[in-house]
């Protein structure tokens, strides 16, 4: 016996407490025209995602071409089209451009897609049309367009939800055209409508109404139903002029059931009893005439039942079928699939906004120029490494002096000049106190011990506070030490090398880096950073969500596209344009600002793609928890304000609260930044950078892994 293209039974889906569809029931046989009827909001579309494995059911189950289309359904989508409701192709790309996408999506290799491309332009009658953007089309074109692409993979079954909605009587002729076509060629075509006519068209007709489905057959065989004319009763045709005046009086005449009007033809369903007369007298004349109830009459007849309560739902079998047990689940293909059309897609939805180019290049231009002009801010508390040769009472006391201060935090001491040097190049330290060997001996010999302070001049604000307060605090310590010693007897204090009165100690300091202290070399690298995340965190999150709202990230569900496949295709386009946009902001740092890179341009570069690639993956992980533009929006300034404020961009990390310190840890940016001043300003190699890139790293995959987990071809 025949086995059933689609075989639902008990199909049932809820959304919270409110049950959308409730345990439908039915076949549709292969090469059947099945057209499921019913009012809007009755449950047609979500069917339709049910069975296409994008939406899963509440309860019950259903087969599609013999695969279960909760457990298989990406076995499912490479052997089905689905046309949905609203035109949910891409208005920015053109017709061949489109008809391209939907081939690389199924996997067509170039020879097929061309035939294909041709098969089916010609079929839908876009061939003159190929150049011409998706948008500009009108409504019949529009859906001609996406009729095409869904038939480009020779698909065996075709879902088409309302198709034929807001276009004009001969665009919806030309379309039913080429349905029977395609039914003629074995296609199974599974339609959902509220013309009446078009039911009319199908070989076998379902009618639901407040989620339940009333009946399912074909259609003479549904006019033949008791309750479109029950026993006693019978169905009249009345022509008269004015028809409308004289619905009211037809309705209240004893023995009328319903009148409906159709022009200046009213369709009665009388009593048997009701005489002719009465109705033409009513009428004021006209002509009456029996007719057999049409579909209209039949849906309207159950629903105004249903209403009342008075009908359960009468499912006929069109048709007997073996027992069928469903096909075990396929395993899904390849993780990547799709991804050079997504690619490909992608970069032409780019070349095709300007809008965005112009946000993607000239914003972040404008953003770096205002910043980097307008921020000044003061920044305190300076982590500082300690050298001390000495290693004796007196210097130890020094060491304790500077702690004493408050000033200076001291976060290593080391033993060797090669990481004394390395601790200011990698940025762990900003401060760094070289304390001579002979140190204490100078001080009991009464010369002047000169200590180094080398001090990173990258910030200037950090700066002045260290040299100033390593100044200040030489003078206090020396004040200390003369105290009770007069310069009239006959030790001074100290002499420094001519033989002069001078104060015991000298602190000697030297700025590194940036020795003119200018602002800008600080604020402008720390810029680059945050407006690379501003920008690409922005279009990513913005991109999917827009598809989600467009309805094509729908259509895209519904192909064999892997899950990878449109996250990656998403992402690697971006990052393209991300690494331009850093190159282009490098060159205002150096040109503009005359902040020259220290380092390796090559690991910036690379560095500068990692953490692209990790902003784009927030970008793409806010989308999956956006359902709109604007929720897209909040979520991306809710993650740029802790970007800003808690990465060390603008105040330092150091003097956060613990608790707040170690949320800084979870911010990409705070890494980023790090390893832009590093390269940029201290010529600092990966080796210096070791622990931000390590952070970088683990941001970028944490980030991306739940952008892919969280990131699921199904509707919620």
């Amino acid at each position: 016996m025949s086995v059933p293209a689609i075989d639902a039974r008990g199909l049932t889906r809820r959304f919270g407490e409110q049950t959308v569809v409730d345990a439908v029931t039915f076949q549709v046989a292969r090469g059947a025209i099945f057209g499921l009827l019913g009012p809007n909001g009755s449950g047609k579309s979500t069917i339709i995602r049910m069975l296409c494995g994008v939406l899963v059911p509440s309860a019950g189950a259903a087969t599609v071409l013999e695969h279960d289309a909760e457990t298989a359904s990406e076995a499912i989508k490479r052997r089905i089209g689905y046309m949905s409701q609203h035109f949910s192709l891409y208005a920015d790309l053109s017709v061949e451009e489109n008809l391209d996408f939907s081939g690389r999506i199924y996997g067509l290799d170039p020879q097929q897609l061309d035939q294909r491309k041709h098969d089916v332009a010609t079929l839908a009658g876009v061939t003159d049309r190929m150049g011409q953007l998706a948008g500009t089309l009108s409504g019949g074109w529009k859906q001609r367009l996406a009729l095409a692409c869904a038939l480009i993979h020779e698909p065996e079954l075709l879902f088409l939800d309302e198709p034929t909605a807001g276009i004009d009587p001969v665009a919806r002729r030309d379309l039913w055209d080429l349905l029977f076509e395609l039914s003629g060629r074995g296609v199974t075509l599974f339609v959902t409508t509220h013309y009446m006519d078009e039911a009319e068209r199908c070989t076998h007709v379902g009618y639901i109404y407040m989620s339940r489905l009333l009946v399912v057959g074909r259609p003479d065989e549904l006019k033949a139903l008791p309750e479109v004319t029950p026993p006693g009763t019978r169905r009249l045709e009345l022509t008269v002029d004015h028809a409308a005046r004289r619905l009211s009086g037809l309705r209240s005449l004893p023995g009328v059931r319903d009148a409906t009007l159709f022009g200046e033809r009213v369709h009665l369903l009388v009593d048997d009893d009701l005489s002719d007369q009465a109705l033409l007298a009513e009428g004021a004349g006209g002509h009456l005439a029996a007719v057999d109830p049409n579909l209209e009459d039949v849906f309207v007849t159950l629903s105004r039942a249903a209403e009342a309560g008075s009908i359960a739902p009468r499912i006929p079998p069109p048709y007997t079928v073996a027992e069928v047990a469903p096909v075990p689940a396929a395993r899904a293909g390849p993780a990547l699939h799709g991804l050079g059309a997504m690619l490909l897609k992608e970069f032409s939805h780019i070349r095709r906004q300007p809008a965005t180019l112009i946000f993607m290049f000239v914003i972040p231009v404008l953003q770096t120029v205002i910043f980097g002009y307008a921020i000044r801010t003061e920044i305190e508390n300076i982590p500082t490494v300690v050298f001390d040769l000495d290693g004796r009472q007196q210097s130890r006391e020094l060491v304790d002096a500077f702690v004493a201060t408050g000033t200076f935090e001291i976060v290593g001491r080391v033993t060797d000049d090669a990481a004394f040097r390395r601790a200011l190049r990698s940025g762990r330290a900003k401060v760094g106190v070289r304390v001579p060997a002979d140190y204490s001996e100078r001080l009991v010999a009464g010369e002047q011990a000169s200590v180094q302070v080398l001090v990173d001049g990258s910030d200037s604000n950090v700066a002045m506070t260290a040299q100033n307060t390593a100044q200040l605090l030489g003078i206090a310590v020396s004040r200390r030490l003369a105290s009770g010693v007069l310069e009239s007897q006959p030790r001074a204090p100290a002499r420094d090398a001519a033989g002069s009165v001078a104060l015991p100690i000298a602190i000697r300091s030297r700025l590194l880096y940036n020795p003119d202290l200018e602002s800008s070399r600080f604020f402008v690298p720390g810029l680059v950073g945050i407006i690379l995340q501003l920008v690409t965190l922005f279009l990513t999150s913005f991109a999917v969500v827009r598809e989600r709202e467009l309805g094509t990230l729908e259509q895209l569900f519904v192909t064999p596209v892997g899950r990878a496949g449109i996250v990656l295709g998403k992402l690697v386009p971006y990052a393209v344009v991300g690494i331009a946009e850093t190159l282009i902001i490098l060159c205002v740092m150096v040109f503009v600002f005359g902040v020259p890179i220290q380092g390796s341009l090559a690991l910036l570069l690379a560095l500068s793609s990692l953490f692209v690639v990790t902003s784009l993956g927030m970008g793409l992980l806010v989308s999956t928890l956006a359902r709109t533009q604007l929720e897209a929006m909040q979520f991306a300034f809710l993650i740029m304000l802790p970007s800003i404020l808690l990465s060390g961009f603008m105040f330092p990390r150091s003097e956060m609260p613990t608790p707040i310190f170690l949320v800084t840890f979870a911010i990409p940016t705070t890494y980023f930044i790090e390893i832009l001043r590093g390269i940029v300003l201290r010529g600092a190699g990966l080796t210096d950078l070791g622990p931000a890139v390590t952070g970088l790293s683990i941001c970028c995959v944490v980030i991306l892994s739940l952008s892919v987990v969280r990131f699921r071809k199904q509707l919620d």
